[in-house]
């Protein structure tokens, strides 16, 4: 029934069916004849775009490779023991050449003790503001994040026992 009604539409409609493709058919050719034109009196410029597309490309890269930096910095730092034997002593060169006063050196040490920002300052005689002020310049001159890392680091200095 289905095959019926399309093929009476066909007979039906078979001219105006025959004109549509016909019409589309020539519409598809004009379009390629004028692409194809339109290709061939702009060949040039369409190279030039091309050329100058590759090289804004190599532009770019050359300038990623020429601007990143060549040379990796790497920190290597010596482990330095203290033996049951050995008596401490503060390494005075490395505290000079950090710039850490005695103060902060004692704030550190009561921080490798395990002691809070409170607890530091009442042991001192100074405010707990005061104590937070030590802390985060002792942060600064040993390029620290934390307490734990400063008292490791200042350790590996010997800075502290």
């Amino acid at each position: 029934m289905v095959s019926k009604t399309i093929s009476d539409f066909y007979h039906k409609h078979r001219q105006e069916l025959l004109y549509g493709v016909s019409l589309a058919l020539l519409l598809f050719v004009l379009r390629w004849f004028e692409l194809r034109f339109l290709i061939l009196d702009h060949i040039i410029e369409i190279y030039v775009g091309a050329i100058a597309l590759l090289f804004t490309g190599l532009g770019i890269w050359l300038a990623h490779k020429l601007t990143t930096p060549k040379v990796e910095t790497r920190i290597v730092e010596r482990e330095v023991y203290v033996t049951a034997g050995d008596e401490f002593t503060v390494n005075e060169p490395e505290r000079l050449r950090l710039g850490i006063s005695q103060r902060e050196l004692e704030v550190l040490q009561l921080v490798a003790e395990g002691l809070s920002n409170q607890e530091i300052a009442e042991r001192l005689f100074v405010s707990l503001n005061t104590v937070k002020t030590h802390s985060s310049r002792i942060f600064e001159k040993l390029e620290v994040r934390n307490r734990t890392q400063a008292v490791e680091r200042a350790r590996r200095l010997r800075l502290i026992a």
